[in-house]
Order: C-alpha cells, then structure tokens, then sequence
C-alpha cells in the first residue's frame, strides 16, 4: 500500500524508501544488528530524533509541517546542548537505544562525520531515486563532508550556517543611544553605555566545550590578518604566527576594557549568553546565522520565554560585521552546518528514511526549512517567504538579513569542516587559559602548537 497518497512527490519519496529498505536489510544483517529484523512501514511508525538543533520549537513546526503530508509516522524530538550531545549519541548508538534519525556535522567537536559517519545508514539510493543520478546539484552545499570514502551517503543535508557576525539588541542600542560599533574604540564606547545602565555588553561563554568564544578569537584575527585562520587550517599556515597571539591579547584586553564579562570563563554559550542576550541583559552576542530565528517574534516570544522572561515584549535584533579591531573587515566562515543521519541499527528504518528525506529533499520540507530562517537553505530554489515570517521588524530585518544570508553564501571559508575534535579541544584551552589568567597568550600558542604537532 505504499502508493495510496496521490502526490506524485509522496510517491516518489515512498518508493524511493522501498528502494532502500531491502538494501538496509541486507547491510544491517551483515552488521548482525538486530536492526535488520524490523524496518518497518515507509508511511507509518513512530520515530526518535535526537540533535543539538534546531531548537525544540523550530524543530516542532517541522514535525507538523510533516504531519500534514504523513499524519501516520510519529516523531519525538529531543534537543541537547551542544556540550551533551556528542557523549550522549555515543552512548545511544553504541547500546542500541540511541535514535532513528540524528544530527551529524562535518566536524568540530560536537557530533562529527569522523565520529559517527559509520552509524548512518547509506541515503545514495534513497537520493538518486528521488532526485536521479545528479542528486548533488539540487544542493546549495556539497554534500561531500556527509560521503564515506565508498561513495555511500552517511547524512542528508539540512542547510549551511555561517559565523563571524555579531547580533545586536537594536531596540536597546536606540533606547540608550549607543552607536554601532565599527573598530574597537566605538565598541569600548558602546560598552560604557550599556554598563552605566546595568547591562552587559558583548554575551559570551567560555567553558570548554560549550564555548564559541575560539569563534571570536578566529574574527578578531581575521581582521588582524584576513585569511590567515583557513589556512592554517589547511596547514598552509603556521599556528605560531604571530598574528594568532596578537587575536588572543586583543581578548584578553576585551575581558580588561568591559566588552565581555569578567566572570566569563564560568559561563556557558548556551546556555549562558544565549539567555543572557534573549532575556536583554546583554546587548551583543556573537552567534551565526541561526540566530536570524530569533527574528520573527513567536520564536523571539518562545526564546526570550525560555530565558525566563514573563510576558515578554519582542525586541528587534539585527546582525552587523565584527568590529575592526585589527584594521581589516572580518571574514564570514560557513558551510553546511549539518546533515540528518538515519540509524543504520534502528528498527524503524523505513519511516525514519521517508522523515530525513522529506525534511531535506523535497520542496515542502525546504520551504518549512527556510521559513524558519535559522538556515540557509540546502535544497537549491528554495528561499524563506519573506513578507510572511512575521518578522518583529521587517522593515528593518529584511534588508540586514537578506544582505548577511548573501555575504554567507559568499563566503569561501569553511567553519568547523576541518576542525578536529582534538583541534577545536586545543582552541578552547587557549582561550579559556588566557581569559583565565593563568597563562600568557604566548605560552598559549606554544601549547597550542605542540598539540597540533603530536
């Protein structure tokens, strides 16, 4: 009965499940999981999702924009902090409890492809069934960071992300008078404003492994010595260049001047400055583009509820460039952000795959997705529906977030695809150590350099 619904793009998607099923079956049974047993129906079931994001209310407004299409196939969503997930996707696939359908990323320390590609269940036949052989140009981002070596597609893209921004409380700057910042005098400037009426500035968590604040490390560099970051990633570049020491005492001098908190190294990204900026004790946070969801105000309301606001009034935030505190404009690094990956163990195989490829392959599931706007995009022709995302400033937030989502497709820099869980490990010590105090930026790269080397 998988052809009842008489949507061809239902059709296709079911019959491109079918197409799966059995491979899956065979591929599980050669794992001698006992996954292979059970894969379920294509069109029913009830399935668990487990990620690091989206948030829990983007993620239900999927869940129900899916519903409509398959009202049969229950989905149960479960959000972690970024620091809890990775431990926790362990434990769960390694013990057969984990979820049908996860979240994987490129790299970076938090669930990646190096890790977990071989718990994902191979989509290529899923995606040439739907998409035909030229799957890969429906995408705006190569899906080459989700591909095992064999060829076979561990994760299906979502949509990209890009970083290197600051998000500011535009009401709070108007209220109060502050100017926008631009260089580093202007932000110490701001800064005083803010502080004499009992809010912070620059939001910021520094605990390892829930931090960002290596991201303000990297912008602050790119505006010290524009691309030198990326290459050094790609071993082109030294990490004992001296630039990188120079990034690391301009926030070391940030922490000194005002600009970030002097307890930050106590304090988490999420969700410490996440809450800290929706809750409007902060008036700047450094977030990437995902935090355009914010923007519309049932997610601001949620959110800033969420950060322990009661009845709260939505205020109007807008990303703006990282200040030039090094002279030079500072550099957007993005990429695919992450991709949803189908349990190879789990014994819900068929319903979790109908899912995974609706949400990323199919013109509704992109449409859902970009209306959300905590995502660029991944399917190609696919764009959020500007005049009705109800927006808390449209006027003002169009124009700024439409200019930052084309300067992020712009971008030639890659944000964590070629960040080791032991690299991106390295970076938060020597940011944590130096906002500490107890070491110097220095030795701090001498640190860094030898971990590199090992």
């Amino acid at each position: 009965m998988l052809f009842q619904r008489s949507s061809n793009g239902s059709m296709k998607r079911l019959a491109a499940i079918t197409a799966i099923v059995g491979a899956a079956a065979l591929t599980l049974t050669a794992c001698g999981s006992s996954g292979g047993a059970q894969t379920g129906s294509a069109d029913e079931g009830s399935i668990t999702w487990w990620g690091w994001t989206p948030d829990t209310s983007v993620a239900d407004a999927y869940i129900a924009a899916f519903n409509e299409e398959y009202p049969d196939i229950e989905v149960t969503y479960r959000n972690f902090e970024n620091g809890d997930y990775k431990a926790a996707l362990r434990a769960g696939l390694q013990s057969n409890s984990g979820p049908d359908v996860f979240d994987i990323a490129l790299g970076g320390d938090v669930a990646d492809f190096g890790t977990f590609g071989d718990f994902g269940l191979d989509l290529r036949p899923a995606l040439e069934e739907q998409l035909g052989d030229d799957w890969e140009d429906s995408f705006n981002f190569p899906p080459d960071g989700l591909t095992r070596e064999d060829g076979s597609v561990a994760g299906l893209p979502m949509g990209g992300v890009a970083a290197g921004m600051i998000w500011i409380n535009q009401t709070m700057f108007d209220e109060l008078g502050a100017k926008v910042p631009t260089n580093y005098d202007e932000w110490v400037a701001a800064c005083d404003v803010f502080a004499a009426a009992g809010k912070d500035c620059l939001a910021m968590g520094v605990i390892p492994g829930r931090s960002f604040a290596m991201e303000t490390w990297r912008s602050i560099v790119s505006t010290i010595e524009p691309g030198l970051w990326y290459s050094a990633l790609e071993g082109e570049a030294s990490w004992d260049d001296p630039a990188f020491e120079e990034g690391l005492e301009v926030l070391a001098q940030m922490k000194e001047d005002g600009i970030i908190r002097d307890d930050v190294t106590g304090l988490a990204q999420y969700p410490d400055a996440n809450n800290a900026f929706l809750s409007g004790q902060a008036a700047m946070v450094q977030m990437g583009t995902w935090y355009a969801q914010y923007s519309r105000e049932q997610s601001a309301i949620a959110s800033m509820e969420a950060a322990g606001v009661s009845s709260p009034t939505p205020f109007v935030q807008v990303p703006i460039p990282f200040p030039e505190v090094g002279g030079n404009p500072g550099t957007i690094f993005g990429e695919l952000d992450y991709g949803l990956a189908v349990n190879s163990r789990s014994d819900a195989v068929a319903p979790a795959t109908t899912f995974a490829l609706w949400l990323t392959a199919s013109e509704q599931g992109g449409q859902i997705i970009a209306n959300a706007i905590d995502l660029i995009p991944g399917l190609k022709g696919v764009e959020p529906q500007w005049d009705d995302l109800g927006l808390v400033d449209p006027e003002v937030q169009i124009p700024a977030i439409q200019n930052l989502w084309a300067e992020a497709a712009a971008s030639s820099e890659s944000r964590n695809q070629l960040v080791t869980p032991a690299l991106a490990q390295a970076f938060d010590v020597a940011v944590a150590s130096v906002l500490e105090g107890s070491t110097t930026p220095a030795d701090a790269i001498a640190t860094l350099v030898a971990s590199t080397q090992g």
